[in-house]
């Protein structure tokens, strides 16, 4: 193939007419790092495929990091971590984030999603990011794993600087990273000594009793908890404020949506399903082969990387004969949390917070437009709005 792609670089766009004609040509894609699929088939058959694990370890070894804090933490969080570790720490980790529990937590979604909203429905203006999309997702936070709410402004300070882990400019944000690392480690400690000497109903207060089981053997290092809660507080507060954003973005595109979507709050689930699909804030999702494998034309070596252009995936037409914008309509599953025994572990928090958040948006910003393009960072790695202005009908 002669189609090479920059996935590194900034003006690259994963959604562009290039991405979409490559697809015709065939369902993978060389890039700059190892090979990108652009089909729906392939892309769910590569994302269960046991040759595969998951291919994020590498990030940091792939943008020129070798050695340090970040790449040290990095190699140890669920997305990098393989086999019995994984297992085990997901297993701990998985009562918090059940259907049941979730489900229990939505009349409080709704109520502070009104609440924020009340902020600024009477100016008929939002920058929905600042003020709407980074409080809900960082209070939510806080609230699912039992940290103090009030603190949720420092908490989204720290997991935004976080958030740079998954840009394309990683390896001039390692500063920015490490200093986010050693802040939120040193106050989610002062969580854990807490919930050690005073129990609650919360997830700090489960993992902490889980680095000790009955018999006295322990089964959650220190290490392993302070890494998990360092990357549970920012992974959730990014990924769900992000793609907030970008689901604004693509339901302001086509007015007609967002109508609907305010008149029939019901729709909020298929919406979101919707919106990832075509506009997903993890633009790839990454896997590395523990093997050598040939798959249908493709030779991947023993630690190749292969990446699932999820946006690609989402409106290959083999899949979605008719890709167009549809909040109503029935289709296949997306890629935008990964696949298989990787698939993300919050996805039914973030599911169900944005499910409230976007018919209760559409009901109280009628007539919403976007006030100005807004800032946006690049389509590719792990996007979404930095600065997102609304004018709308106020007062409702």
């Amino acid at each position: 193939m002669t189609t090479r792609f920059d996935l590194g670089d900034p003006t690259f766009d994963v959604t562009s007419p290039e991405v979409h004609a490559a697809r015709e040509q065939d369902w993978y894609v060389e890039t700059t790092w190892g090979w990108a699929v652009v089909r729906y088939a392939e892309a769910s058959a590569l994302l269960r495929d046991r040759r595969f694990r998951q291919g994020n370890a590498r990030w940091p070894e792939q943008n020129g990091i070798h050695a340090g804090l970040f790449s040290d933490w990095w190699g140890e969080t669920l997305l990098s971590l393989e086999g019995d570790d994984h297992a085990r720490i997901r297993r701990l980790m998985l009562p918090a984030f059940r259907k049941r529990s979730i489900e229990a937590m939505v009349p409080g979604f709704t109520e502070l999603a009104e609440e924020l909203v009340d902020g600024f429905a009477p100016r008929g203006e939002v920058e929905l990011i600042g003020g709407f999309a980074e409080p809900y997702a960082a209070r939510i936070i806080c609230r699912l794993l039992g940290l103090e709410e009030s603190h949720w402004q420092q908490v989204a300070h720290w997991a935004d600087d976080l958030g740079a882990s998954f840009s394309i400019d990683v390896g001039n944000q390692v500063p920015r990273i490490e200093a986010a690392i050693e802040g939120l480690t040193g106050y989610l400690d002062e969580v854990v000594a807490d919930r050690a000497a005073h129990p609650r109903e919360d997830l700090v207060t489960a993992l902490v009793q889980a680095s000790q089981g009955a018999d006295g053997a322990e089964r959650l290092s220190r290490r392993e908890l302070d890494v998990a809660l360092v990357f549970l507080a920012f992974a959730g507060m990014e990924t769900t404020r992000n793609q907030i954003g970008l689901a604004v973005q693509t339901l302001l595109q086509h007015p007609d949506q967002w109508r609907l979507l305010g008149e029939r709050p019901e729709l909020g689930r298929n919406a979101v399903e919707e919106v990832m699909r075509v506009n997903p804030t993890v633009t790839w999702v990454t896997r590395e082969a523990v093997e050598d494998v040939d798959l249908d034309g493709l030779h991947v070596p023993a630690g190749g990387i292969v990446q699932v252009l999820s946006h690609a995936a989402g409106t290959d037409p083999r899949a979605v004969p008719d890709p167009a914008f549809d909040i109503t309509a029935e289709r296949p599953p997306h890629h935008g949390f990964g696949a298989g025994i990787h698939h993300c572990l919050g996805h039914y928090v973030a599911r169900t917070d944005m499910a409230v958040a976007l018919p209760l948006l559409a009901r109280r910003m009628p007539n919403a437009v976007p006030d100005s393009p807004g800032r946006w960072l690049p389509v590719s790695g792990n996007t979404g709005a930095v600065e997102f202005p609304i004018r709308f009908t106020p007062g409702h």
